[in-house]
């Protein structure tokens, strides 16, 4: 047996043994899978160590909130929008549809037709408001949104949601938008409203209860760059009321409403009024004031002698508008009639500066061109008004007709302060 033994050992060669590569690295990638000792620190640094992991766990929650990113659940766009703190689950869940506008769509042809026609306005019943700002004050006065074309997405978050679901959306390329704006840098955000009835506007509070017994009637203001900016001071003054007669350029053409700045949805303006109705919109104690520009060689107790339009500066030149005042007329009286026909009346001339908003007051602005009307001459007269004029350097013809108006309305609202003893 022990021989047996001897033998075998002999014939089998001790060499040493190699594991293939596989097995090697098999063995080492296991090795480093374990888990390593947990070591325990001291009671005393214990409590401190356990706060930084948990403090690092908050920030990280706090950092993927913000740069987290979804579909946004507004309008189900496939941009994706960050979701926001502190928005509501209503407001995340909201859901508004809207169309994407194609070459040739007739819609985006309306937008053209509403901007430069106003017989397409007045026809339809349609304005057209471009920018945030005016789409805001139009929805907060309670305008009626109908269409509503936007270029991003994320524009429709700066407008009420509720008041996006009754109007078609449209998603338009900005580069339609340029084409149609003639504004120098357009937000590509446009909006046909329903033309706003000031019976049924909104005006804001604030509005109302700085508001005085001053109202505005333009007679023939044909520029929009004016008539806007005069909005936009009669809203400033705190006037109750604006009134256009027949001949002034459409206030709701957009270069007035840009001009305005907002002013069409801070007081009310009644457009395209005959001259025997404006009236109507005034009360009894009203007195009218005219703003006369034609002073020289006038003062408050001369009139001219003849009597005659021409010597009045400030009316209108065109001989269309030079008519005769006839018997029947609405402001005619029987003292000034001869042959069937009556003389022009004259009117007091005053400084600006002096008292004359003493109460109910309306001013009468006149355009550049073509200056007032007779009918508005006629007005001041039966109201007993007077002509208001702003001394000028000799040698300048006029102020223009919006920096006139700004003057007047702000003298007027600081008599009216005075005289009521109130304070803005």
């Amino acid at each position: 047996m022990a021989a047996l033994m001897r033998n075998v050992l002999v014939s089998c060669r001790l060499t040493a043994v190699r594991l293939p590569i596989s097995v090697q690295v098999k063995r080492d990638v296991r090795a480093l899978r374990r888990r390593p000792v947990r070591v325990i620190p001291p009671e005393n640094q214990r409590d401190e160590r356990e706060k930084r992991p948990k403090n690092a766990k908050e920030e990280e929650a706090q950092v993927s909130v913000h740069e987290k990113r979804r579909y946004d659940p507004v309008t189900k766009d496939k941009d994706l929008a960050p979701v926001q703190d502190g928005a509501s689950e209503r407001e995340r869940t909201l859901e508004l549809k809207y169309e994407r506008a194609t070459a040739g769509d007739k819609r985006l042809s309306k937008v053209v037709t509403i901007a430069k026609s106003k017989k397409f306005r007045e026809r339809h019943g349609q304005v057209l408001l471009e920018g945030q700002r005016l789409l805001l004050d139009a929805l907060d006065a309670g305008a009626v949104l109908q269409t509503l074309f936007f270029s991003r997405v994320d524009q429709l978050k700066t407008l009420p949601a509720d008041k996006l679901k009754k109007a078609n959306l449209i998603k338009i390329k900005f580069e339609d938008v340029k084409m149609w704006s003639d504004v120098v840098a357009p937000q590509g955000l446009m909006g046909i409203f329903g033309k706003p009835d000031h019976v049924k506007m909104k005006f804001p509070d604030v509005q109302v209860q700085n508001s005085l017994p001053l109202s505005l009637i333009c007679d023939n203001v044909r520029d929009p760059g004016n008539l806007g900016t005069i909005l936009r001071c009669a809203a400033g003054a705190g006037c109750s009321k604006v009134l256009l007669t027949k001949g002034c350029v459409d206030a709701w053409e957009p270069k007035v409403i840009r001009a305005g700045m907002g002013a069409h949805f801070r007081l009310p303006i009644i457009t395209s009024i005959e001259w025997d109705t404006v009236s109507n919109y005034l009360s009894e104690d009203t007195k009218v004031f005219l703003a006369d520009h034609f002073w020289q060689n006038l003062s408050n107790e001369t009139t001219c002698s003849t009597n005659k339009a021409i010597d009045y500066g400030w009316i209108s030149s065109d001989p269309r508008r030079q008519h005769k005042i006839q018997e029947d007329d609405y402001y005619s009286s029987s003292d000034e009639e001869e042959d069937g026909e009556a003389e022009i009346p004259n009117v007091r001339v005053q400084r600006y500066d002096e008292p004359w908003a003493r109460g109910p007051s309306a001013l009468v602005i006149g355009g550049e061109t073509h200056g007032l009307s007779l009918e508005s001459l006629l007005l001041a007269k039966e109201t007993s008004g007077r002509r208001l004029y702003i001394p000028v350097v000799p040698g300048i013809d006029s102020l223009n007709s919006a920096m006139a108006a700004s003057i007047l309305l702000f003298e007027g609202r600081r008599q009216l302060i005075t005289e009521g003893n109130k304070t803005y």
